[in-house]
Formats: structure tokens, sequence, C-alpha cells
């Protein structure tokens, strides 16, 4: 009997190995940094709304009075500038809004604890109730004097807006 020859050669040396397959391309983390950062940011949205909101509610009706104030007369302002723009200028269209911008104006100091003390801001405010004290002693029976009224009143808001709002 006698024995194979033993193979000669590169193939000798090594055993079979299959051939080698390609790499698999790792998957970028780019998805999951997106993810990561969007679910931060809304974190972060919810967080900011939380601490916006607790800040709000700690402010007392003082601390929202002359916003109020100030809502109420621009809203009486511009009934009074609509009625003379529709032509609708009897005493029973401007009169209501004549004498509730005249009662605001009696809450101008307190609702500005901090202006009270200041000159010219009596000053205005004053200036204030007397062009109203006026239109309601005399109140305008057409749009012409409708219109003089809301200029005045107008006026008198604008002066004290360009001291005290800058």
């Amino acid at each position: 009997m006698s024995n194979p020859a033993p193979p000669t050669g590169p193939a000798a040396d090594s055993p079979r190995m299959p051939p080698p397959t390609p790499a698999k391309a790792q998957p970028s983390a780019a998805g999951r940094y997106l993810f990561m950062f969007l679910v931060g940011l809304l974190v972060g949205v919810i967080g900011l709304v939380m601490v916006l909101r607790a800040m709000e509610g700690r402010k007392t009706p003082m601390d929202k009075w002359h916003g109020s104030v100030m809502n109420v007369m621009a809203v009486h302002s511009q009934a009074l500038r609509n009625s003379v723009e529709q032509n609708r200028c009897s005493a029973t269209d401007l009169l209501p809004h004549l004498q509730t911008l005249r009662a605001m104006t009696n809450d101008l100091e307190p609702a500005f604890p901090r202006l009270a003390d200041d000159a010219r801001f009596r000053e205005h405010a004053a200036g204030m109730r007397a062009a109203l004290d006026a239109s309601l002693a005399s109140p305008p029976i057409n749009c012409a004097g409708a219109g003089t009224v809301q200029a005045r009143v107008g006026d008198s808001c604008k002066a004290c807006h360009q001291d005290f709002r800058g």
C-alpha cells in the first residue's frame, strides 16, 4: 500500500477557507443623534412652558392692573374712532365710551404706582381727565364734534405714551 503524496504548494500550507465576504457597512448613528436631539428639544420646550406658566401664576391682580386699565381704555378709544368712521355719532353711541374712559382715568395713578409721584405723569393724567370732562359736559352732537373729541383724547394718550413708553 502506498501512501498518497502530500500536496505541495501554497494550498498545502493553509487549510481550506471559504471565500471572503464583503464587510457590511455599519449603520450611521446620525439617526439616533437626531432622535435624541428632538426628544431633548421637546423636553426643553415643555419645561420652558411650565416655568413661564408658574411665573405668570405668581402674579397678583395688582401686577396685571396697569395692563388691564390700558386695554380697556384702548378698546373704548377704538370704539370712538370706529363710531366716527362709520358715521354713528349720536350721543347714545358716544357717551358710554366717553363715560367709561373717564371712569378709567381715575385709575391711572393707582394702576401705575411707580409713576404716580412723577409730576409729568400726573399732568398727563389730569389733562386726560380734563379733556374727557369737557367732552362729557358738552357732548358732541355730530361727527365733526365727535372727531374733535376723539382727536383730543388720542392726543392726550399719545403725549403720555411718548413720555413714558419710549
